[in-house]
Formats: structure tokens, C-alpha cells, sequence
């Protein structure tokens, strides 16, 4: 059935009540909905994807990476290159089901769009947050989604485009990204930490992503680097983890019980709206002393936690990724987090480790889950392919 997904994506009914702008059309008069429809953002080109035209390299893969808001979608070929992508709501509240239907969909309006040949994929990736079964295909429990859980979402995505899917932990497939064509693409092995409203990570050692025998590896936000008795709490419940000292949640919750005693902070200003970790960092840029305080405890914990996980594997590169960057090497303070991060290494890493980790940023910015997902899915379809000649 190659390109079937392209020759009946037009005439195909839908039983959910809903059509493919991520709209719910029972919500609307018919009129309307079609007017939603036709200016809906969603259903515009976009920019093209590839500017460099270079020749598309055969064949190729799609990427598919799930978030409690959004599904992002990457048109990826053999050599790394993101050659189209899209997006839509993931509408949580409509299930699994709705969003696989629509990614078919979607998916099937991206290469007619973009004049693609669906016949040229050949493996599928896909990642999402939370609890996984990898080896059944199953997503368990994600975290702020109670209808996608026990699903699965594996096999009802490969029925639903015609091809195999391999699946992984969505931190996982965006640090894999890095390491096929990001920032550690000329590196044998990473270690990847993801910084937003938690502490995802990914692990990468020649080629090997580390899913773990739970399909829980990677989940650097748990380790732990306070053993005090009066350690804050994860997300999850438990005392003293990463996630509770450096990611975008903690470091705003931080600065409102320290705000208090330094009334000069500039950070006041900003609590007429909801304090972000962003304006934490542009405050620290301009010279905010509280602002600088916060994120220094963010690094200072992080490079308890590196050390760890650098102490077990010895990793050539980490990267750091997610909303909370603080403007990267752009910025005076993006620069000074990595440079107070490697301080609080040095005491903790044998010297040779030391002087050669890498830490950087990661690259590939929100595009990292989808491109890693279609690497994963190639580099499985190369080992198919490798089996199928063994055995002939």
C-alpha cells in the first residue's frame, strides 16, 4: 500500500466528531467550522524547511513527537535533513485515537503540500512524555494527559500510516537528535538534560540510545543531589531530586520565597503577571543581583547531578536543552551558567574527564524530537535491513 495514506486521506470519513485542523466540529455551526477551517493557521504552507536545496537524500522518514499541547511532525531523509514539517493541538482531551487519525491526516496534507513522495518512507519514529512499555508499544501514564494512558500507541500509528514505528521516551528522541545532527554530532557520546518545567534527559554512548529495561533510562531529573532532611520535593513526590533544584518550575518558585528579602530586585515588577524563568534570566543579563543568585543554584545543582551521571558512563559531551537556557552562548549569562557549571564539575570529575567534557547547547531547538524519532526509526530500518541480508 505505498502512498495509500496520500490517496485516501481526502475521501476518508471520521467517527470522532472531529476533522483535520484540530478543530472539533460539533462545536460549530457548519458554516462556521468551514470558515475556521479555511484560515486556520494550521492548515497555512509555512516556511520551507529546506532552504539549503541540497538534493533530498532517499529514502526517508517521519518523525512524530507528542506533547501535553502539541504534536510536531518532521519529514526527515537519510542524511539528517528536516525536509517539511507541521504541527497540531494534541486536544488531550479527545484521546490517542484522535491524535493518531490526525497525524495521518496531517501527515498526508504535508507531502501533498510539499510535492513528496509518501512511497519513498520507509520507518516511522515516535516519542512521548511519560511512562512507556517500549518493548509492547505502549504509553502508560504521561504526566498532565489522564486519557492516553495504558494505549497503544505504537501499533494504532503504524496501522494507521502503513509502516513500522519505532518508539522511544520524547526527551529520549530529541537527545538522539543532538547526537544524528545537532550540537554532538561529532561526538561519540552524550549525556542530554533537557531544562523546562521539569528535567528530561536522554543518553546517547556510540550510536546506543539507553531506554533501560523499564524504558525509563535517561531520567536525569531523578537523581538525587540533596540528602537533607528538609530537601524539596519532585514533581514525582520524592525528596531531594534534580528536577526540584534546576528546572523552570523550580528556580520561579525559588525567587518568590527569596523576593522578600531583596526588595531591590527588579524581579518585584514582574510579579503583577506570572514570573517566568525568562525573565529570571533577562533580569540576571541586566545586572539584577537575586536574578544571578537563582541561577547560579540552578547550575550549582546541575553540576551535582552531571557528576553523577559523568562519574557512571564518562559521556565526551552535555548538552543542555528546553525553554530554560538563559540565551544561550548569546548571552553574557548563557555563557556564565556553562562556565559555573564546569567550576562545580572540577572538584568532583578526575582530571582528564574534566578538561575534555563538552558542555554546550543543544541546536536543533523544539525540531530535536521529531528528527531524533526519524533517526531512530532509520537507524532500526538499517538493522532490518542488515538481518534480512544475514539471513539470505
Amino acid at each position: 500500500m505505498a502512498g495509500g495514506i496520500i490517496a485516501s486521506h481526502r475521501f476518508r470519513g471520521r467517527t470522532d466528531g472531529t476533522r483535520g485542523n484540530g478543530l472539533n466540529c460539533a462545536n460549530f455551526p457548519p458554516g462556521l467550522y468551514c470558515f475556521l477551517r479555511l484560515f486556520s493557521p494550521l492548515s497555512s504552507p509555512g516556511p520551507s524547511v529546506n532552504s539549503t536545496q541540497e538534493p533530498i537524500q532517499s529514502p526517508l522518514f517521519v518523525g512524530v513527537d507528542v506533547g501535553g499541547t502539541n504534536v510536531k511532525l518532521g519529514v526527515v531523509d537519510d542524511r539528517g535533513a528536516l525536509i517539511a514539517k507541521s504541527d497540531f493541538p494534541t486536544c488531550e482531551d479527545l484521546g490517542p485515537q484522535y491524535a493518531v487519525d490526525e497525524a495521518r491526516e496531517r501527515i498526508a496534507e504535508l507531502f501533498a503540500r510539499k510535492r513528496l513522495d509518501y512511497a519513498q518512507v520507509v520507518a516511522v519514529g515516535l516519542g512521548t512524555p511519560g511512562t512507556m512499555d517500549i518493548k509492547q508499544g505502549m504509553i502508560l501514564e504521561p504526566p498532565n494527559m489522564p486519557g492516553w494512558r495504558h494505549f497503544p500507541i505504537r501499533d494504532r500509528l503504524s496501522e494507521a500510516l502503513d509502516r513500522p514505528v519505532t518508539f522511544a521516551n520524547d526527551a529520549n528522541a530529541a537527545a538522539f537528535g543532538e547526537f544524528w545532527t545537532g550540537s554532538a554530532a561529532q561526538y561519540d557520546s552524550l549525556v542530554f538534560f533537557t531544562l523546562g518545567t521539569g528535567v528530561g534527559g536522554g543518553i546517547v554512548i556510540h550510536n546506543l540510545l539507553v531506554d533501560g529495561e523499564h524504558s525509563l533510562g535517561g531520567e536525569v531529573g531523578h537523581i538525587r543531589v540533596d540528602w537533607g532532611a528538609d530537601a524539596r520535593r519532585c514533581s514525582c513526590g520524592r525528596p531531594g531530586h534534580l528536577e526540584a533544584y534546576s528546572s523552570a518550575t523550580a528556580i520561579v518558585k525559588r525567587a518568590h520565597e527569596w523576593l522578600p528579602s531583596h526588595p531591590q530586585s527588579v524581579l518585584h515588577t514582574c510579579l503583577e503577571g506570572e514570573l517566568t524563568a525568562k525573565e529570571i534570566g533577562d533580569a540576571a543579563e541586566r545586572g539584577d543581583r537575586l536574578a544571578q543568585l537563582l541561577i547560579n543554584e540552578v547550575a550549582d545543582y546541575l553540576a551535582r547531578g552531571i557528576a553523577i551521571v559523568a562519574n557512571t558512563i564518562d559521556p565526551r559531551a552535555i548538552l543542555f536543552g528546553g525553554a530554560m537556557t538563559f540565551g544561550k552562548r548569546e548571552t553574557r549569562v548563557g555563557r556564565g551558567f556553562l562556565e559555573r557549571i564546569r567550576a562545580g564539575l572540577q572538584p568532583e570529575l578526575f582530571p582528564q574527564m574534566h578538561q575534555q567534557l563538552v558542555l554546550e547547547y543543544a541546536s536543533l531547538g523544539s525540531d530535536a524530537g521529531c528528527i531524533g524519532a526519524a533517526g531512530l526509526a532509520r537507524k532500526e530500518h538499517q538493522q532490518r535491513i542488515a538481518s534480512q541480508t544475514k539471513a539470505d
